[in-house]
C-alpha cells in the first residue's frame, strides 16, 4: 500500500513537471519576445526622455520642471513595456491584477509614507511654480546659500560656510523663500551714527556723494539716505544703495567699499563716528563727580 502511494505520487510530480518543462519550452518564443519588447522599451525611454528634454531646453529655463517631466515621461514609456510584456505572454489576468493592485498600494503607502508623499507633492509645486532655481542665492529659514539641486523629494543648498544643508521640499514649500537672483540686483542697506555736533545737512550731503562714488554701487539706481533715530551718544542714520553684483562675494565687497568710502569721507569733512559713551555716578543720590567723593574721603 506505501509503495503504491509513492509510485502515484511519484508519477504526479513528475507529470506535473513534464507539464511545466513542456509550457515553458512553448512559452519560449514569447518569453524571448517579452524580454526583447522590455530592452526595446529601456532605449526607447531613455531616447524619448533626451529627445524632450532637449525640446524642453528650448521652450523652458527651468531645470526642475524639465527634470519633472522627462522622468514622468521615462517612467510612463517603461510602464507600458512592460505591460505590453506581459500581454505577449498571455498574462492578461496578472495585468489586471497588477492594475488593481496599483490603487491599493498607493492607498497603503500613503498613509504609512505620509512625509514622504507631501516632500514629493512639495517638490512638484516647487518645480512648476519655480520660486527658485539651481544657482540662485536663497535664504529659507536659517539657511542662506546657492541651491545645487531640486529634486522631487528634498532641496539642497550650499551655504556660504561650505556646507551642504538638505532641505525637505515640504520645509521649503511652506516657509517663506528670500530669492535673491530672480531681480537681478541686491541693495546693501548700511547703518551708522554722527555725533550731535555735526550738521545733518552736510552729513547728508557727504555720505550720498561718498557711496555713489564707491565701487560695485550702482550710480543710476540713486543711493538713499535716512535719518532713523536719536541713539545714546548718536544721531543713526541708514544709507542704502544697489549692488552690481548679487553673488555672496560681489554683494560684500560691495558693503566693504561703502563702509571705506564713508569713513574716508568722514575724515576728510572732520564728521565724527562716536562711540559709546559711559558717565560714572559715584554718589548714592546721584549727581556726584568723583572728584568730590575724593575730597570728602579725605
Amino acid at each position: 500500500m506505501d509503495e503504491l502511494d509513492i509510485n502515484t505520487a511519484y508519477t504526479l510530480i513528475r507529470d506535473k513537471l513534464i507539464l511545466w518543462i513542456e509550457s515553458l519550452i512553448a512559452m519560449l518564443p514569447n518569453l524571448a519576445l517579452a524580454i526583447l519588447i522590455l530592452v526595446v522599451f529601456y532605449f526607447v525611454a531613455k531616447a524619448v526622455r533626451n529627445l524632450v528634454g532637449k525640446m524642453l531646453s528650448r521652450v523652458s529655463n527651468n531645470k526642475s520642471l524639465n527634470n519633472l517631466i522627462e522622468n514622468i515621461i521615462y517612467i510612463i514609456v517603461i510602464i507600458v513595456g512592460c505591460f505590453i510584456a506581459l500581454d505577449v505572454l498571455e498574462l492578461e489576468k496578472t495585468v489586471t491584477s497588477l492594475l488593481a493592485g496599483v490603487g491599493v498600494i498607493g492607498l497603503a503607502l500613503g498613509f504609512a509614507f505620509q512625509d514622504t508623499a507631501a516632500n514629493f507633492v512639495s517638490g512638484i509645486f516647487l518645480a512648476v511654480r519655480s520660486p527658485i532655481d539651481s544657482g540662485d542665492i536663497v535664504q529659507v529659514g536659517d539657511i542662506m546659500g546657492v541651491v545645487q539641486k531640486i529634486n522631487l523629494r528634498a532641496t539642497e543648498i550650499h551655504t556660504f560656510q561650505g556646507t551642504l544643508v538638505v532641505i525637505p521640499n515640504k520645509d521649503v514649500f511652506q516657509n517663506p523663500i528670500y530669492n535673491y537672483t530672480h531681480t537681478g540686483r541686491r541693495r546693501v542697506d548700511l547703518s551708522c551714527g554722527i555725533s550731535y555736533g555735526d550738521n545733518l545737512e552736510k552729513v547728508k550731503k557727504v555720505s550720498r556723494e561718498a557711496i555713489e562714488k564707491a565701487e560695485g554701487v550702482i550710480e543710476s539706481s540713486g543711493v538713499k539716505f535716512f535719518f532713523t533715530e536719536f541713539g545714546d551718544s548718536s544721531i543713526n542714520f541708514v544709507v542704502c544703495a544697489w549692488s552690481k553684483n548679487v553673488d555672496q562675494a560681489g554683494y560684500l565687497e560691495t558693503q566693504s567699499n561703502m563702509i571705506m568710502a564713508l569713513k574716508d569721507a568722514f575724515d576728510e569733512n572732520d564728521i565724527m563716528i562716536p562711540f559709546p559713551i559711559r558717565t560714572l555716578d559715584f554718589g548714592i543720590k546721584g549727581g556726584e563727580k568723583l572728584k568730590a567723593m575724593l575730597s570728602k574721603s579725605e
